[in-house]
């Protein structure tokens, strides 16, 4: 039997066990405080990339049709480009029919002998993720889908991802292509990081805003009035009228694959912001929307938009510049438009606005509004931020901008000015002999 003496060390040692349990338990909830259940996962805002939560976001990850996003990217560019239009109609390769006929995988079944738009190929592969149909836009696209593959890769680049590989058009596992898969091994996967898939979905909803005129549709027939009509439910069940729904979601994409698992990239737009999600990697088909809706409460809950400083603000420590050979010898400068940021809830007072110019003086005639420099707002709090575009950051400041004209001064005055500037010259260079 323990004496009193064991017994009080055995209490120690458990209470101590207890504190090292609880410290280690609370630091994983401030690390991961979501604690989602997927493989990877990341939270933007859409106006500006800032990034609100990570989990894993730079691991390449298979992502199934996630990557149509690009495919809708490159179509859309080239209809804003006049390549193509809308109603151009298109007829089916071998490659895509066959494609189009494994109902095993989503589909809309296609005919070699008929002709289809753009438009219904597009929205059988933006609402439907079928497949065939998306073959058959890159062919239409690029010639043949090996081109578009080369096309994905570079626009990718152009976009500034950065863990990717492309070896179809589709997020298909190539085995899936009948030996006629464009690029890769015979078992490849198209791979991006959470993060480059976010950057996708932030581009093309900034370059292609109409991308949701579609993605937002929760379901359509395919080819209605005819023997060949399907009905297109959409995949994205977070939509408001679908099983999942979340207010404000109304796109983007969902993706899966025995490799990727369940994988969704959403956008939902609540108050003035707009959130996009992503998740790779999931259990189950219904787990990816019930983690992202996680991740949406985490985005809506805690960040705002907020004003910080109003229009016309001027700082007070750099209320104008200096004007040379004007009118007036200053100008006032002061912020074209508020400065609006995304913020933590209650950390208004962090932010500190500061002045950066992009001269320190002017020369006359000045014009009014004339841009002299930019406002920030810089975080003093101990979060870290970063953001998936080299002009996040700019996108968080307002142009500061001079608030009245300056004319030039005749040439009497100017000649006065200059006898003023070199006696003021002169009276210096007295005084530093003494």
């Amino acid at each position: 039997m323990w004496n009193t003496r064991n017994q009080r060390w055995a209490l120690l040692l458990l209470v101590g066990t207890l504190l090292v349990f609880s410290a280690s338990s609370t630091f994983a909830q401030s690390a991961d405080p979501l604690r989602l259940q997927v493989e990877a996962a990341v939270l933007i805002d859409a106006d500006t990339g800032k990034v609100l939560y990570q989990k894993n976001a730079d691991q390449p990850l298979a992502m199934a049709s996630m990557s149509k996003i690009l495919t809708e990217y490159l179509i859309l560019e080239a209809i804003n480009n006049q390549q193509i239009s809308w109603e151009d109609t298109t007829s089916i390769s071998e490659y895509a029919h066959r494609v189009s006929q494994n109902l095993s995988l989503s589909n809309v079944p296609l005919r070699r002998d008929e002709h289809y738009t753009i438009r219904e190929l597009y929205e059988a592969m933006a609402i439907y993720s079928a497949n065939g149909a998306t073959i058959a836009l890159a062919e239409v696209l690029a010639g043949s889908e090996t081109e578009f593959v080369r096309l994905m890769n570079a626009k990718a680049k152009e976009l500034g991802m950065e863990n990717y590989t492309f070896v179809n058009s589709t997020g298909l596992n190539n085995k899936d292509l009948f030996g006629m898969h464009p690029a890769g091994t015979a078992d490849a996967e198209n791979l991006a990081s959470a993060k480059d898939t976010a950057l996708m979905a932030l581009r093309i909803l900034q370059d292609y805003p109409e991308v949701l005129t579609i993605a937002s549709i929760p379901r359509k027939t395919f080819r209605p009035d005819t023997v060949d009509a399907i009905r297109m439910d959409n995949w994205n069940w977070m939509l408001p009228e679908l099983v999942y729904g979340y207010e404000g979601v109304d796109g983007l994409k969902t993706g899966s694959t025995a490799l990727a698992g369940y994988c969704f990239t959403a956008t939902a737009e609540r108050n003035n912001l707009r959130l996009i999600s992503v998740v790779m990697k999931g259990r189950s088909y219904a787990a990816r929307f019930q983690e992202t809706k996680k991740l949406l409460d985490y985005g809506f809950n805690n960040f705002e938009r907020k004003e910080l400083v109003p229009a016309g603000y001027q700082d007070p420590e750099q209320p104008d510049l200096p004007v040379q050979k004007g009118k007036a010898n200053r100008v006032g400068i002061a912020t074209a438009k508020p400065l609006t940021l995304l913020i933590r809830r209650g950390e208004a007072d962090l932010y500190q606005p500061q002045v950066q110019l992009e001269t320190e003086k002017l020369t006359a005639p000045v014009a009014k509004d004339h841009q002299v420099g930019r406002l920030v707002a810089t975080y003093t709090g101990s979060a870290q931020y970063e953001f998936l575009t080299a002009d996040g950051p700019l996108r968080e400041s307002v142009a500061l901008v001079t608030t009245t004209e300056v004319e030039k001064a005749g040439l009497f005055r100017l000649i006065f000015q200059q006898i003023r500037a070199f006696f003021s010259w002169l009276f210096q260079q007295i005084r530093g002999l003494f």
